[in-house]
C-alpha cells in the first residue's frame, strides 16, 4: 500500500481523484485549509499552503510515495513545496498545470500556428521569461504556471510531473466554472455565441478523464511535463454545433472586432494539445465526441 498526499482538490474532479485512489487500495491524505471534509476513509491535515511552517507543522514527519498538487499556482507556491518536499520527504511530486503555459500570446513572438497535430510538451521552455506586454488575468496565470513548473525543474532531488491539463468539462453542476454553461444557455435560448472571425481549435477532457490521469501519473515512474487531453481537439463552431445538435437548435454566431471579448475557448491563436506522450506511456484517453454528448446533456434543461 502507498501513502499518497493530495493538496487541495477537493471538489470537482479532485474529488474523484481522491477517490480513485483509495479504492485502488492507497493510504491517501488530503490537505487543505480545512474548509471541506475529504472524502470517507481518507485522512485530512487542514493548514495553508502558502505558510511553509504551517505546511511543516501539519505534516510533521510524514513522508509519501507521491504528491499530488492541485493548487499550486504561483512560484511562491512552488517555491515553498520544493522546499517542503525535497531531500526525501515524497518520492514523487505531480503538479497539475495547464495548457495555457503554451498560450502563443505570452510568447515573446506569438505565433499564429501550432506544430501540426499540436503543441508538444518540448515545445516550451518554462524558465523563457514572459514578455513585458504580455498582461491580463490570463497571461498572469499562464505566466505563473510557468514560473512554477520552473521551480520543479530546477530541483533534481524532487522527482517531478507536471500535467498540463486541456481545458476540462462535464460533471454538470460540479463545473463551477460554467463554461459550458454558457454554450448551452445561449444556443437553447436563440441566442447568439460571441466567436473570433477565424476560430482555433483547442483541446479537452471530461472531468473523469482528468481523474484517472492524475492517479495514472501519481502511480507511474516517468518524470517531466506531459500533456493530458482527449482525442479530438474542437473549435468554438465545432463546440457550438455539437450543443446545437444535441438540443436540437441551429447555434448563432457573432464575430467580435479584433480584440473584442469572445466566448469561452473561442481563440484567435492555435495552441492545440499533442498528446503523444502520454499514449506512449501508456494512457488510454477517450474521444471528444464520445463524451461531450453526455457532459451537454447533464446541464441541459429538462424537457
Amino acid at each position: 500500500m502507498s501513502e499518497f498526499l493530495v493538496i487541495g482538490g477537493s471538489r470537482y474532479f479532485g474529488r474523484h481523484l481522491i477517490t480513485l485512489l483509495r479504492d485502488a487500495g492507497h493510504a491517501v491524505t488530503v490537505l487543505n485549509r480545512g474548509s471541506t471534509a475529504p472524502p470517507p476513509g481518507v485522512a485530512h491535515l487542514a493548514a495553508d499552503r502558502d505558510d511553509e511552517h504551517a505546511l511543516r507543522a501539519a505534516l510533521g514527519a510524514r513522508g509519501f510515495d507521491a504528491v499530488v498538487d492541485q493548487v499550486c499556482y504561483t512560484p511562491h507556491q512552488a517555491e515553498v513545496a520544493r522546499r517542503v518536499f525535497a531531500g526525501g520527504r515524497t518520492g514523487r511530486y505531480v503538479m497539475t498545470s495547464t495548457m495555457e503555459v503554451y498560450d502563443p500570446a505570452t510568447f515573446a513572438a506569438p505565433r499564429a500556428q501550432a506544430p501540426a497535430g499540436g503543441m508538444a510538451e518540448g515545445a516550451l521552455d518554462p524558465s523563457r521569461p514572459l514578455p513585458a506586454a504580455a498582461g491580463g488575468a490570463a497571461a498572469r496565470y499562464a505566466g505563473d504556471k510557468r514560473r512554477a513548473e520552473a521551480v520543479f525543474l530546477r530541483e533534481p532531488a524532487l522527482p517531478y510531473v507536471s500535467v498540463r491539463s486541456a481545458h476540462v468539462l462535464g460533471g454538470g453542476a460540479q463545473d463551477f466554472t460554467g463554461r459550458l454553461a454558457h454554450y448551452v444557455e445561449r444556443v437553447g435560448a436563440g441566442l447568439p455565441v460571441d466567436v473570433h472571425g477565424a476560430p482555433y481549435g483547442t483541446s479537452f477532457i471530461h472531468h473523469l478523464e482528468i481523474a484517472r490521469f492524475l492517479a495514472w501519473a501519481a502511480e507511474g515512474t516517468f518524470t517531466g511535463p506531459v500533456n493530458a487531453a482527449s482525442h479530438g481537439p474542437l473549435s468554438v463552431t465545432g463546440l457550438t454545433g455539437a450543443v446545437g445538435e444535441r438540443l436540437g437548435r441551429a447555434p448563432r454566431h457573432r464575430v467580435v472586432a479584433d480584440g473584442g471579448q469572445a466566448s469561452p475557448f473561442s481563440f484567435d491563436r492555435a495552441y492545440a494539445l499533442d498528446n503523444g506522450r502520454a499514449v506512449r506511456l501508456g494512457f488510454p484517453f477517450g474521444h471528444t465526441g464520445d463524451w461531450l454528448p453526455g457532459a451537454i446533456d447533464e446541464i441541459r434543461p429538462p424537457r
